[in-house]
C-alpha cells in the first residue's frame, strides 16, 4: 500500500533543495530568465549534493535513491525555478537513465561517475526538425564502416544541446519506419564531426538550454553503441516512460510553486478592506488548484512507486505526465488571474511559471501522444 507520508530521505532532500535554493538559484532567476543564460555552475554545484546522480547506484558515484526521492528533488527544484528542474531531469532520467539501463558494464563505469558528479553534463537526441511525435521517420543516419559507426544528420529541441558533455543519441540504422531499424549510441563532445547547433530562443524555460546537435561524418568506434544494434527505439521508448514521470514532478513542482504564491499573495492583497482571500471568487479559484495538486501529486508518486518496484509504468507514466502538466498549466494560468495585473508583470513569479508550465505539455510526448498511450494500454 501507499505510504502518503514523506520518508526521512524525502525531507532531507526537500530541505537541502530550499536551503540551496534559497542562496543558489533564487535571486537569479529573473536574470538567467531575461538573458537566456543557462547557469552551469548551478548544476556542478547540485552534482556535488548528489543531485545530478539521484537514480544512480553508489558502486557508479551516485546517491542510489529511488523514483520517490527522485520526483522530490525534481519538485522542489522547479518550485525554485522550473529551467533548473527540467535540466536536472533531462540529465537524470535521459542521458544517465539510458546508460544506467542498457549500457555495458564497461560503459556504466566510464560515464556514470562522471554524470553522477556532473562532471559531465548529459544530453538525449531523439527530436529531429522533421519528427516530433514520428521519431520512427528519423533522418539522422548511422552507416557501419569496419569497426566504427559514420553519423550524419541533426537533432533539435535538445536539453544542452550545446553545454552536454556526452551525448546519447538514437540514429537510424534500418529502414525508415522500422521499429528495429534504430540504434542508441554515447556520443562524447570533442568527437570530430559532432558540434552543438542553433540555442532556441524559448517562450519558457529560458535558463535550460536548449539546442540543436548537428553530426557530420561523425565516426565512433562500435564500442560506443548502447545495448543492441537496431534497439534503440525500443530502448527509448522505455527510457521516455521513466522520463515521463520527471515531466510530471516538473509540473507538479510549477504548480505547487503557483498555488504557495497564489496564496500567500491573497492574504496580503487588500480590496475593500478586506484580504482578497476573504472573497468567494478568489477563495473557491484557489480550492480548485489545491485540488487539483493534490490529484496530480498523488498519480506521479503512483507512477514513482511502480518504478521503484520495477513494474510496468507506461499507463501510470502517461497518466501522471498528461495530468500533472495540464494542472500546471490550470494552476498558473488562475495564479496570474488572482495576482490581477501585477501577475502580468515580472515583478511576481506567476508570470513565468505560466510561460513555463506550457512546456510540460509538449515535452517527451504531447499531451495528445498521452492519450493516445493512455488508451492503448486500457483498451489492450
Amino acid at each position: 500500500m501507499l505510504n502518503f507520508n514523506q520518508n526521512e530521505n524525502q525531507r532531507m532532500i526537500a530541505q537541502m533543495i530550499r536551503d540551496f535554493g534559497a542562496k543558489e538559484i533564487t535571486p537569479f532567476r529573473k536574470d538567467w530568465d531575461d538573458k537566456q543564460f543557462f547557469p552551469l555552475e548551478v548544476f556542478k554545484k547540485l552534482g556535488e549534493l548528489g543531485l545530478m546522480g539521484v537514480l544512480i547506484p553508489t558502486e557508479y558515484g551516485g546517491s542510489g535513491f529511488g523514483y520517490t526521492e527522485y520526483v522530490t528533488a525534481i519538485v522542489e527544484l522547479s518550485k525554485l525555478d522550473p529551467s533548473v528542474g527540467l535540466s536536472m531531469a533531462a540529465h537524470n532520467s535521459l542521458c544517465s537513465g539510458h546508460i544506467m539501463a542498457f549500457g555495458s558494464e564497461e560503459q556504466k563505469k566510464k560515464y556514470l561517475p562522471k554524470l553522477a558528479t556532473c562532471e559531465w553534463l548529459g544530453a538525449w537526441g531523439l527530436t529531429e526538425p522533421n519528427t516530433g511525435s514520428d521519431a520512427g521517420n528519423m533522418r539522422t543516419v548511422a552507416k557501419k564502416e569496419g569497426d566504427h559507426w559514420i553519423i550524419n544528420g541533426a537533432k533539435n529541441f535538445i536539453t544542452h544541446g550545446v553545454s552536454g558533455d556526452v551525448a546519447v543519441l538514437i540514429a537510424r540504422t534500418g529502414e525508415i519506419g522500422d521499429s528495429h531499424g534504430m540504434t542508441a549510441f554515447i556520443v562524447e563532445r570533442g568527437t570530430p564531426g559532432f558540434e552543438g547547433g542553433r540555442k532556441e530562443d524559448k517562450l519558457g524555460m529560458r535558463a535550460s538550454e536548449t539546442a540543436e546537435m548537428i553530426f557530420t561524418d561523425c565516426k565512433i568506434h562500435e564500442s560506443q553503441v548502447l545495448g543492441e544494434v537496431g534497439d534503440g527505439f525500443i530502448q527509448s521508448m522505455k527510457v521516455l516512460d521513466g522520463g515521463r514521470i520527471s515531466i510530471a514532478a516538473l509540473g507538479q513542482g510549477i504548480a505547487e510553486g503557483a498555488l504557495e504564491a497564489s496564496i500567500e499573495y491573497s492574504k496580503e492583497r487588500q480590496q475593500f478592506n478586506k484580504p482578497i482571500s476573504s472573497f468567494q471568487g478568489i477563495s473557491f479559484k484557489l480550492a480548485d488548484m489545491a485540488t487539483q495538486v493534490e490529484a496530480s501529486s498523488l498519480l506521479i508518486f503512483k507512477a514513482a512507486d511502480l518504478k521503484n518496484r520495477g513494474e510496468k509504468v507506461t499507463l501510470a507514466g502517461a497518466q501522471a505526465k498528461y495530468f500533472s502538466s495540464e494542472v500546471a498549466v490550470s494552476v498558473s494560468n488562475d495564479a496570474v488571474q488572482i495576482f490581477g495585473g501585477y501577475g502580468f508583470t515580472k515583478d511576481y513569479p506567476v508570470e513565468k511559471f505560466y510561460r513555463d508550465s506550457k512546456l510540460c505539455t509538449i515535452g517527451e510526448g504531447t499531451s495528445e501522444i498521452q492519450k493516445m498511450v493512455i488508451a492503448r494500454e486500457i483498451l489492450k
